[in-house]
């Protein structure tokens, strides 16, 4: 179509590009993975995924994540998925506010405090920053469980 075969055709005009989506979606196709395993980077004090009370665990953990006005919505108690997606957000957010923090605070700070201050303030940013970006890989995690997703145990 756009002379050169598959090397001159785009990914998305390719066929059977999305055939492994697509076959996911079929109505008899079971998930991957086993109830009760915890992939790398699942957040403490939330039970594995398929393990009784594990979706308790999960919604309490998420809530300490969010401001805490959102517990007084029953919708998000109700469906946890929409829970997941709010904190990720939020958290995507605070990340986004270190890293912003991280690369302004130099120009603003340095005629206002002592250097050693502006240096404290970037290594708290710095971490504020990594945290926040496991926090968000946990949180998707989460969310990923919330929808079904299983995981098989590493060696």
């Amino acid at each position: 179509m756009y002379g050169n075969g598959d090397r001159d055709t785009p990914a998305w005009e390719q066929p059977g590009r999305f055939a492994h989506a697509a076959a996911g979606n079929e109505a008899g196709s079971k998930p991957r993975g086993r109830d009760g395993i915890a992939p790398t980077g699942w957040p403490r004090g939330v039970r594995p995924p398929g393990v009784a009370g594990w979706e308790e665990t999960a919604v309490a953990w998420l809530f300490d994540l969010c401001p805490s006005g959102y517990r007084s919505h029953d919708l998000l108690r109700k469906y946890p998925l929409i829970l997941a997606r709010m904190a990720r957000q939020h958290v995507a957010a605070a990340l986004a506010a270190a890293r912003h923090g991280y690369g302004t605070a130099r120009v603003e700070l340095a005629e206002r405090v002592p250097a050693r201050a502006v240096e404290a303030a970037l290594r708290m940013y710095e971490y504020e920053g990594s945290r926040a970006a496991a926090t968000e890989r946990a949180v998707r995690l989460v969310e990923e469980a919330l929808a079904g997703e299983r995981w098989e145990p590493r060696l």
